[in-house]
């Protein structure tokens, strides 16, 4: 943990994280068909980054010295699997859905940081993707991608 970087880091990601906010609240408060607007998740993710960078300045300033510094070897495989992946998500959610897309991305996510334990990384993308739906479309009346109409389950 190089304190410093994350001192920096920390304020950077504060202000994108309140830039959110304000921005958010300018975004329309209604979608068409849906009963929870566009400007709901900038929003509440705004917050969130602002609270998590506030607690990210704090541990800088808390604690002690660094007692033992070793540079972390930067693991490049890992990285561009999980970019690759974030980019083919975002490019292939409207074909294939929101469940399915975001159920193989979090498998392939779960798979490239701990290999093994498949059972427990399919149960998790498959609850995880599926309950965020249900909870947006059936609960908060938004409206998502749903499954590909190929599969019949629309």
């Amino acid at each position: 943990m190089n304190r410093t970087f994350d001192r920096y880091a920390g304020i950077v990601f504060l202000a994108i994280g309140l830039a959110f906010v304000f921005g958010g609240r300018s975004i329309s408060t209604s979608a068409y068909g849906s009963n929870v607007g566009a400007n709901i998740f900038p929003f509440i993710l705004g917050i969130l980054l602002a609270l998590l960078s506030v607690r990210l300045i704090y541990e800088t300033f808390r604690g002690g010295q660094q007692g033992e510094k070793r540079k972390e070897d930067l693991d490049y495989k890992r990285f561009g699997i999980i970019f690759v992946s974030a980019v083919l998500y975002a490019y292939f959610l409207e074909d294939i859905g929101f469940v399915i897309s975001t159920f193989l991305f979090l498998m392939i996510g779960f798979q490239t940081m701990q290999r093994g334990k498949v059972w427990v990384s399919l149960l998790i993308s498959a609850a995880f993707s599926y309950g965020v739906y249900y909870l947006y479309v059936n609960v908060l009346d938004g409206s998502l991608p749903g499954f590909p109409s190929w599969l019949g389950l629309s």
